[in-house]
């Protein structure tokens, strides 16, 4: 299985409370876009957030979170979230709020 689906479905509901997202096979799981911008996604049973370097650094010291290095170098700003980190629906919005923040603060991406 590429991504969990039940954590994904999770991430969907949250994310649709707030207006509307897209969704897209990306890194081999599902990224979900806000604005024509990458916000979080799933990748096997990890959530995945997209944040400034800057913050995404200040939240490494978390548990449960680890950088993202997909292609073996860690990717600035994108942070894995294990399972520990997600499994209560108050630690999942509070991850999700974090990408959703950094992807509202972005300009609308056009395609």
């Amino acid at each position: 299985m590429p991504y969990d689906d039940t954590l994904a479905g999770r991430v969907r509901d949250i994310l649709e409370e707030s207006g509307p997202i897209e969704d897209r096979k990306m890194f081999g799981g599902l990224t979900f876009m806000r604005n024509g911008r990458m916000c979080c996604g799933v990748l096997r049973d990890d959530l995945v957030v997209k944040l400034s370097p800057d913050r995404a650094a200040e939240l490494l010291v978390e548990p449960h979170v680890r950088p993202m290095d997909f292609t073996g170098r860690p990717m600035p700003g994108m942070l894995y979230v294990g399972p520990g980190g997600t499994s209560d629906e108050q630690a999942l919005r509070r991850w999700v709020a974090e990408a959703t923040s950094f992807a509202d603060s972005q300009p609308v991406k056009r395609r």
